[in-house]
């Protein structure tokens, strides 16, 4: 019998043949890689990643196995995983299945034994590609290269595209569950504050929101109503909150019109918070403009500088677009910046209670350098006044 095999093919035509991990089968997707050295559970449930594949550029995946404390939603929404090799004997007191029998369950298509090495360098020349990843019997002729090159060539790709509706939740909920780990000790000790929302209500639109994001408000003290990706500003003010909060999410914000409609009626009533592309939607809603990035912004070693204080912070990023600051009114400045490439990574307003940022101050995975951003919330809802120039 012939032993299966697994390809990657590109649409610029470079196929790479390796070994099959996770649900047999064929995935169509956006080829980006994650610099990040450890957290590959959290990357893999980020609904983030929605209609992409993650090239982990670490050569060693799956070494400490998979717990059900570091899943960041209800299921992986990743559309592929490319590694290096695939650890066959996890090690770690918390392990309670291994990788490839997660992404199997899961039914995520994958690869391994391939030179990641040499996709993250063809990546970052030709910029984000369009890829199918197909195993099988390698005499099986709908796994010939020419074949899966097509195959991709032909999927349409993320632009313009609604990828929130499919990891957006269907009804809205109160989220009640704060941290159940003693691992969270590390997020507790970057917040000072302590229960700093305690009494306080916020409306939480989820495109695509993470656990970690509603467990830290949870564990704040914030009621938190969560609310599905196309509900109406209406929905939202139905609930009287004290804030509006816009999560994270996949795929390019022009895609999401009804989502900035719902964000430009609300920012003048509410004090407002976006992360990720809750910030690229407030910033369309704002009157900004966005644009798509060469390959994005994928890890969790990324240096934001603060552009009210001067002080420069690693920041955890997952992003294949950004905000033009120029194109935005001169009420709204740049937060933040990005000191790998100059993109814009954060907006507050000087007149209204209103700031985002465009990386993940939530972490998981990555550094807690930004967690006090959570407490700058709760203090602007209960001031209700915009944030000080200085930034803190």
């Amino acid at each position: 019998m012939s032993r299966s095999i697994a390809k990657l093919a590109l649409e610029n035509g470079t196929v790479f043949r390796g070994l099959p991990i996770g649900a047999p089968g064929v995935s169509v997707g956006e080829v980006v890689f994650n610099t990040s050295l450890s957290g590959y559970q959290e990357i893999f449930t980020d609904p983030s990643y929605n209609g992409q594949m993650v090239v982990m550029t670490n050569p060693l995946i799956g070494n400490y196995g998979i717990n059900p404390d570091d899943e960041e939603s209800v299921r992986p929404y990743v559309r592929g995983v490319i590694v290096k090799e695939l650890s066959r004997r996890p090690s770690n007191f918390r392990s309670r299945l291994d990788l490839r029998t997660y992404l199997e369950k899961s039914g995520i298509v994958g690869i391994e034994g391939i030179d990641t090495r040499a996709i993250t360098k063809l990546l970052r020349v030709d910029g984000s590609l369009k890829g199918v990843i197909a195993s099988g019997d390698p005499g099986n002729p709908d796994l010939a290269d020419d074949t899966l090159v097509e195959r991709a060539r032909a999927w349409p790709g993320m632009g313009g595209v609604d990828m929130v509706a499919e990891v957006s939740c269907k009804e809205p909920y109160e989220w009640k569950k704060g941290f159940s780990t003693p691992f969270a000790s590390c997020f507790r000790d970057h917040r000072p504050d302590g229960r700093s929302g305690e009494g306080l209500r916020i409306a939480a639109f989820d495109f695509g929101i993470k656990h970690n994001i509603l467990r830290i408000f949870r564990d704040m003290g914030f009621e938190v109503h969560v609310l599905p990706a196309k509900s109406r500003a209406e929905d939202a003010r139905a609930l009287k909150p004290d804030g509006i909060f816009l999560s994270n999410g996949p795929g390019d914000p022009a895609g999401l019109p009804y989502a900035v409609k719902a964000v430009k009626s609300l920012v003048n009533d509410y004090p407002t918070f976006g992360i990720c592309l809750g910030h690229q939607l407030l910033g369309l809603a704002l009157g900004g403009e966005t644009f798509k990035l060469r390959f994005g912004h994928h890890g969790g070693n990324h240096p934001v500088k603060n552009l009210m204080t001067n002080k420069v912070e690693i920041s955890v990023q997952n992003h294949n677009y950004a905000v033009r600051p120029e194109s935005l009114p001169s009420v709204v400045k740049p937060y933040f910046k990005n000191l790998n490439d100059g993109t814009n990574e954060g907006l507050i307003h000087t007149e209204l209670p209103i700031f985002s940022v465009q990386f993940h101050p939530e972490a998981a995975p990555g550094p807690n350098d930004f967690t006090f951003l959570f407490d700058r919330f709760a203090r602007m809802l209960r001031e209700r006044a915009p944030l000080p120039a200085c930034g803190t």
